[in-house]
């Protein structure tokens, strides 16, 4: 215990008090002081480390406990239709054998109750005519390649972290010539070229105020063409009506290519969205800029690690578009 409080030699502390026999003490108390607060924090550093930690740590397994229940339930589905198609009775056939002999006129010689000699048994016939679509329907059974379960990880969830959002500037901006409501700007995303990138910002009147200027972008969505000028990008802007239009502020110190970022969704974006499972429309409505204008997706900010959040200039309560 006198260890922890008293981290100095006690020789040490006889020495200085022998030095200076006034303030000795004073000094060595000043030291103690200094020597406790220093090992407080290094402690309380720690603790903030592992809890950040312990964060990312629960945001994984909460994604892989996500994975496998979606992939149990499709497990289950999949016996559930097996077990119902195998209960189903087969189809029921009537032999040719059986039927021929009540449609067979008279024959003339008036000997009606006789059986053909080369005719086979009723019940050989009645079984054989079973025994074939039950044989087809065994076929009809085989297990497909395509009815296997889904390896681990094979089926990606849609959360934030599949999208590339990035820090970009406006090198250059104008009017679409062919819709007033759109703008057609030049970004610079940390590529070698820059983007072209169409945006529909219908309540910005002055758009020479926004040359130059830092913002949001999603950068794997596929290409297209709107108006008849290729997009490569789309700009995140915040809105609360179509007349009140803000651009997304990455925090200071960004640079255009820092990558936006989520503490609770960590992962790497792909490297283009497929337009046929529509993930930003899915995505899209759970982003919003809070009470405090700060961006987030389900209460978990827009990051910029080391720099800070992404903000609207003005605007909260409202949604990002």
């Amino acid at each position: 215990m006198d260890n922890v409080n008293n981290p100095f030699n006690p020789s040490l502390e006889a020495v200085l008090k022998k030095l200076d026999p006034e303030d000795g003490e004073q000094i060595m108390e000043y030291f103690k002081t200094h020597a406790l607060l220093s090992r407080e924090k290094a402690l309380l550093q720690a603790s903030v480390r592992e809890q950040k930690k312990l964060l990312v740590e629960n945001a994984k397994l909460k994604k892989d406990i996500e994975q496998l229940r979606g992939q149990l339930q499709e497990k289950q589905k999949r016996r559930t239709a097996k077990a119902l198609l195998s209960q189903a009775p087969p189809p029921e056939s009537v032999s040719p054998a059986l039927t021929k002999p009540d449609t067979e006129p008279a024959s003339p010689s008036g000997a009606t109750a006789a059986v053909p000699t080369n005719r086979p048994p009723p019940s050989a016939s009645s079984r054989e005519g079973r025994d074939r679509p039950s044989r087809r329907r065994r076929g009809e059974r085989k297990p497909r390649p395509n009815s296997d379960p889904l390896p681990l990880g094979a089926e990606s969830l849609i959360d934030v972290s599949r999208l590339d959002l990035r820090v970009g500037r406006v090198l250059s901006i104008r009017r679409h010539p062919l819709a007033e409501a759109m703008s057609v700007q030049e970004v610079d995303v940390g590529e070698i070229c820059p983007r072209t990138v169409v945006s529909n910002l219908g309540g910005v009147k002055d758009l020479d105020e926004l040359q130059g200027s830092l913002g949001v972008f999603l950068c794997n969505v596929k290409a297209s063409k709107m108006r008849g000028v290729v997009s490569q990008g789309r700009l995140l802007c915040c809105s609360a009506s179509d007349v009140r239009v803000e651009l997304l502020v990455p925090p200071s110190g960004s640079v255009p290519g820092d990558r936006i970022t989520f503490l609770n969704y960590p992962g790497e974006p792909d490297r283009e969205l497929s337009s046929k499972q529509k993930i930003w429309e899915l995505l899209q409505p759970d982003m919003q800029v809070d009470t405090k204008g700060v961006a987030n997706y389900k209460g978990c900010g827009f990051e910029v690690k080391g720099k800070g959040l992404c903000r609207a200039p003005s605007l909260t309560n409202c949604t990002i578009r």
